[in-house]
Order: C-alpha cells, then sequence, then structure tokens
C-alpha cells in the first residue's frame, strides 16, 4: 500500500495486512542475517513506533526475539513501559516469554502470522492467553499473512537443512 494512503480509513482488516508486511520486512532482515526470520513491528496511532527481528545468534542471547526487541525499543521511544494503546504484529506465533513480555507491557493487540508448533503459545504449544489475566486483556488476531510468513521461515530452515547435510 502507497504511503499516500491515510491508514486510518482503511479497515482494520487491511490495517493488519499492511503493518504485517512491514513486520515480513523485519523478518527477511533476519533472513539476511542468517537469524531465524520472525520479524515485529509495534503501531501506535496508525504509525509504527518500533520494529525488531530476531537477533538471538548476533547477541548470543535465547531472549533476543523480534518481539522483546520489539517492546523494548517502542517502550524506549515513548519513555514509558506501558503500551496501552499500541498493537504489536508478529510473523510468529509468540512463545511464553514473549507473550509474557506483551502482557506485561499492556499491549493492546496482537496480530501474528505463522503457528509455532515448537514455542507457540496462543494454543500450537501451549495457551497462555486463555488463562484470565488478573489486570490486562490482550485483543488476538491470528493467521495474518500466515502463508507468506510460513514460507520463509521453511526456506530458511531447508537452507540451514541443506548447509548441514553438505558439512557433514
Amino acid at each position: 500500500m502507497s504511503a499516500l494512503i491515510n491508514l486510518a480509513t482503511l479497515t482494520e482488516a487491511d490495517r493488519d495486512t499492511h503493518f504485517m508486511r512491514e513486520a515480513l520486512k523485519e523478518a527477511r532482515r533476519a533472513y539476511d542475517k542468517d537469524e531465524v526470520p520472525v520479524g515485529a513491528v509495534l503501531v501506535l496511532e496508525n504509525k509504527i513506533i518500533a520494529r525488531g527481528h530476531n537477533q538471538v545468534e548476533l547477541l548470543q542471547d535465547a531472549t533476543a526475539h523480534a518481539e522483546m526487541i520489539c517492546l523494548t525499543s517502542g517502550a524506549s521511544k515513548l519513555n514509558n513501559w506501558r503500551l496501552t494503546d499500541a498493537t504489536l504484529y508478529c510473523t510468529l506465533e509468540p512463545c511464553c516469554m514473549c507473550a509474557g513480555a506483551l502482557l506485561a507491557s499492556r499491549v493492546k493487540r496482537l496480530v501474528w502470522g505463522a503457528k509455532d508448533i515448537r514455542l507457540g503459545a496462543n494454543g500450537s504449544w501451549i495457551d497462555v492467553f486463555a488463562q484470565k489475566h488478573p489486570m490486562h486483556e490482550i485483543e488476538i488476531v491470528s493467521g495474518i499473512l500466515e502463508a507468506e510468513s510460513a514460507e520463509l521461515l521453511r526456506c530458511f530452515f531447508t537452507e540451514k537443512r541443506k548447509k548441514a547435510k553438505s558439512d557433514v
């Protein structure tokens, strides 16, 4: 979608697709850096205020997930850890750690793409959000640009397996 389009006039579904495409750009940045291709953007008032992509290998830090980097950056930009009116778009279903960070940050909405059967905390492995939180509830939309998000992950891991075989 063109930058000339007024995002506020679009339907919520169209805005979700637009911002998920931006999260996919971040996932591709991770892919290009030989990181698991997961990307995220944090949106407030129809503007991206933070971006993140996986940096686990670069930082040698298992917590350097796209969501965590994005939430930290957004809180820093706002000078406030409470992200009460923000929406996080992520190309992959969040893990338990990221789900906890979303709740703690009080993000209003979560929009994610592909399922993560290995660590997904919104029903693919477990569902952290099924338990009513005593202070905060997150609106969740899943499956936005799921095929594109999943395909990027499939390509990445196929390449990794081929390289591992050729190194043997």
